[in-house]
């Protein structure tokens, strides 16, 4: 799941002047930047390990108004380099056409964007009427891509008692291997694609907290599929060539452990990558302990983020209700969709995150996208939108703003977060 932004320059109006210039001065920085090129793999010549390893650190000098390049990062033990920026979809279908979906999509990978993230779910709100038109609009668009340039990125559903029409002949989804099985060859159709890049689990079998929910709740505990019995099914598509490397999302300590046990225990595919929710506005639930699990010289498992802007909410468009942007907003087109970003403290917050932005001569959406580029962990922040407009806008943000943003910005964020930790809970 991804987040969109608005246009931020009315937002001002709200809490500052909205004819505010950006000031803050940019400074010298190196990064490495991965350019594309072929692979020796003739399947899969996407960016590997090898390829990366023979660039070299490159100085790029960022200067006021001037763009850098998008970083490239290993996606844990895979062989795949990924782009810092990862496009979010699941608009797809619902809030756009196909077109708007192909001009996004072009406009990403003209500008640096090497991954996409789909799901059989999609697009939001998953409904059977709309059911899949997402990973459709991507498949008539990777016709005219070559597909060993793009990295394609899928969710198969965890357990549900509501989207059983995402199967045949079902009456509740799990990830067992009929269902996996199942999940991977409609998306294979969908996509028009005979592989998927990395298959991920939406969410767990078992049940966790999920969507905006905090607590472990002790008494919703269900017997679930078995670790080992979920990699092996994927073991099986992986030696079909159907997918190339499996990830976890919206996953707690005790899930990825669970995966990384079982994978090396009984010799079955390792995951390599974990999608959950990172933001200005949710930070608690990952750098409690997952940074710990994850980190590369433990579990070695990459962070992909979806909302880094919060739902949207973090641009502040929905600060005020009677704005045209709010109104457009799916936190409003879409009742009790992503609520807690609006019936909670997370608008107090980000009002101060806002006055963070104002006082260091930053947008609200560079703050919260410069915020998630420059943690230690991730590897790729994943952004939606529904426009061109916005998308790069969110692009901009990571190739404008200075990187690592300074530490004066930082002391005022961490500031903020000591006195709103996590808001977002109803």
């Amino acid at each position: 799941m991804a987040s969109s932004s608005s246009s931020s320059s009315a937002i001002f109006s709200f809490v500052s002047n909205p004819t505010a210039t950006r000031s803050l001065p940019r400074r010298h920085f190196t990064r490495q930047h991965f350019a594309s090129s072929p692979n020796t793999r003739k399947k899969f010549p996407i960016f590997t390990q090898k390829t990366a390893s023979r660039r070299t650190n490159t100085a790029i000098t960022a200067k006021l108004g001037q763009k850098s390049a998008l970083e490239y990062r290993k996606l844990g033990d895979s062989d795949l380099i990924i782009s810092e920026i990862t496009l979010g979809t699941m608009t797809f279908g619902q809030q756009n056409t196909e077109k708007e979906a192909h001009d996004m999509l072009n406009y990403a990978f003209d500008n640096g964007i090497n991954v996409l993230d789909t799901a059989e779910a999609y697009p939001i709100p998953t409904r059977k009427e709309t059911q899949g038109l997402t990973d459709r609009y991507i498949g008539s668009w990777l016709k005219s891509q070559p597909r060993d340039k793009v990295i394609v990125a899928t969710k198969i559903s965890g357990y549900s008692e509501q989207r059983s029409f995402l199967r045949e002949n079902a009456k509740v989804l799990r990830v067992d291997a009929a269902n996996i099985k199942e999940s991977v060859e409609k998306s294979l159709q969908r996509l028009g694609t005979d592989y998927i890049d990395l298959l991920q689990i939406h969410w767990p079998d078992r049940y966790v907290p999920l969507f905006g929910e905090y607590f472990y709740d002790p008494s919703k505990w269900r017997p679930s599929v078995p670790f080992v019995e979920q990699l092996t099914a994927f073991k099986e598509l992986i030696v079909e060539g159907k997918v190339r490397h499996i990830g976890v999302s919206n996953e707690t300590s005790y899930g990825v452990m669970g995966f990384v046990h079982a994978a090396k225990d009984k010799g079955l595919p390792k995951i390599v990558s974990i999608q959950n929710s990172y933001s200005l506005l949710v930070r608690c639930k990952f750098e409690i302990d997952l940074v710990e699990v994850c980190h590369p010289n433990n579990c070695n498992i990459s962070l992909l983020s979806y909302s880094p802007l919060g739902g949207g909410a973090l641009t502040g468009k929905y600060l005020d209700i009677n704005s045209e942007a709010a109104k457009k907003g799916r936190l409003n087109l879409f009742p009790g969709y992503m609520e807690r970003y609006n019936k909670s403290i997370a608008r107090e917050a980000t009002v101060q995150y806002m006055e963070v932005a104002k006082k260091h001569g930053l947008t609200p959406v560079e703050l919260s996208l410069g915020f998630a580029r420059d943690r230690p962990f991730m590897t790729s922040s994943i952004v939606g939108a529904t426009s061109v407009d916005q998308l790069k806008e969110d692009i901009d943000a990571f190739l404008t703003v200075e990187r690592p943003l300074p530490p004066e910005v930082m002391a005022d964020i961490e500031s903020v977060f000591n006195r709103y930790k996590d808001p977002a809970i109803l």
